[in-house]
């Protein structure tokens, strides 16, 4: 499971990085980012432009956008079965981006969890590959929301946790943005755990786990 994230790099940093595609001028830095939280999201609506999404997918034809209901997570080798998620995976696929994420590290024997800060080496931008859709009210507003693929970790995560979140390799963008359906034997091929050899991680304060906190020093190394 993923449950946080963050997105701190600045937005000028993303033009150089992501060239093909739209963002935002101007979002302020992220460091915690949790359940409920905006993301900065690319849909595969063929438009190749970056807007927030709820991070918590509601399906369309869910009843109401319970926030306890939302579905943070798809993993990878059961989402072409569950009605939650299959819709999503055939029809509306996303980018989401970040420049880091949190996993929690159990320790036999203890109670308390270790929160571990995970990014590239070069700490460069990156990309989730998401499931996104959208829930319309009957008073006419709505609420469009995603969630983010997990899979098998890579050795260095294996070491953290037994899930990771799927990275997408740039290569893949285009065609897990193509707007045609697509089934699970096209797709599922480009989740697969990201190059260990490619990432870095250390030990973070506890500050992180509070959601409600937002801060630069919640990614800096555990003293």
């Amino acid at each position: 499971m993923c449950g946080r994230f963050t997105l701190t790099v600045n937005p000028a940093e993303f033009e150089d990085k992501f060239g093909n595609f739209i963002f935002p001028q101007q979002f302020a830095p992220r460091f915690n980012i949790a359940p409920s939280q905006p993301t900065l999201a690319i849909p595969n609506n063929d438009r190749f432009k970056a807007d927030f999404f709820t991070w918590g997918l509601v399906p369309m034809w869910a009843k109401d956008p319970v926030i306890g209901r939302r579905l943070i997570n798809a993993r990878s080798e059961t989402m072409a079965e569950k009605p939650s998620f299959r819709g999503s995976l055939k029809y509306k696929r996303c980018l989401v981006f970040a420049d880091g994420f949190y996993e929690w590290k159990t320790h036999q024997g203890k109670k308390a969890k270790t929160p571990f800060y995970i990014y590239m080496k070069d700490r460069q931008p990156f990309a989730f590959a998401g499931l996104w859709d959208t829930w319309s009210s009957s008073d006419g507003s709505y609420l469009r929301s995603c969630a983010l693929i997990t899979t098998a970790p890579n050795k260095l995560m294996e070491t953290i946790h037994n899930r990771m979140p799927a990275i997408l390799h740039p290569r893949d963008y285009a065609a897990w943005l193509d707007p045609s359906a697509q089934t699970p034997n096209q797709i599922l091929p480009l989740i697969k755990s990201y190059p260990a050899e490619d990432m870095d991680a250390h030990p973070v304060g506890a500050l992180v786990n509070n959601a409600h906190l937002d801060a630069p020093e919640m990614i800096l190394p555990a003293q």
